[in-house]
């Protein structure tokens, strides 16, 4: 898994994707690049979310190694200019340019953000990514605990802002808070085809004028 990391990483260049410095394969050595300390406000994280979109979108479309995470939680980290860089390539499948999905039998997650069709049947496509990243969408409040069936029951109460983690820059506009929820909402659908692709969420994320379809109650595993 490490050895696969490595080579993946080795032939990815993006902004938002982790930078290859350097490897150690036989002592437990960690190479880090520290950056100052940084408080997340609501526009650093909205710059995070659209960056990792961006890199998931790369990875999905335009790397030469069209390339799906195949995790449940993504795990991103940041620079000293807050820029996210997708990382944790371990589970990561290649596919070739007609392949649209595939299957493992190698199923792991957190329980209550497993997607139907990744939990039940081992399926893995680019609409695993775009369920982790909807989770991703969500977790800005900081409420782990059954956090997609509590967002969805905010959001369709009209209460979406109360997901918010209360300790964000209040000067953030609101309208853009909600959008994301409603993304998130709709990355987590519980069948793949209803969720958007990431061409779809990036366009999203960047034209505020664009209306967005309605989502129906998710069902996570």
């Amino acid at each position: 898994e490490f050895k696969n990391e490595i080579i993946l990483i080795s032939k990815l260049q993006h902004t938002y994707l982790v930078k290859l410095i350097g490897r150690c394969v036989k002592q437990e050595e960690k190479i880090l690049d520290p950056i100052k300390k940084n408080t997340f406000d609501r526009g650093i994280r909205f710059n995070i979310i659209e960056g990792i979109a961006r890199g998931l979108l790369y990875l999905h479309k335009y790397s030469r190694l069209r390339i799906i995470t195949e995790t449940s939680k993504q795990v991103t980290f940041v620079d000293g200019g807050m820029n996210p860089k997708i990382s944790d390539y371990d589970m990561a499948k290649i596919f070739g340019s007609n392949e649209s999905d595939a299957k493992t039998k190698r199923v792991v997650g957190t329980h209550g953000y497993m997607l139907p069709e990744y939990a039940l049947k081992g399926t893995v496509s680019t609409k695993v990514d775009v369920f982790s990243f909807g989770v991703l969408l969500l977790i800005v409040s900081g409420k782990n605990d059954n956090l997609i069936g509590y967002a969805w029951k905010l959001w369709n109460e009209g209460n979406g802002l109360e997901l918010i983690d209360s300790t964000l820059d209040e000067s953030y506009p609101g309208n853009d808070v909600v959008n994301c929820i409603h993304i998130g909402l709709l990355c987590v659908q519980d069948q793949a085809t209803d969720r958007p692709s990431m061409s779809d969420i990036v366009s999203m994320l960047t034209n505020e004028t664009m209306l967005l379809p309605a989502p129906r109650q998710p069902v996570c595993f």
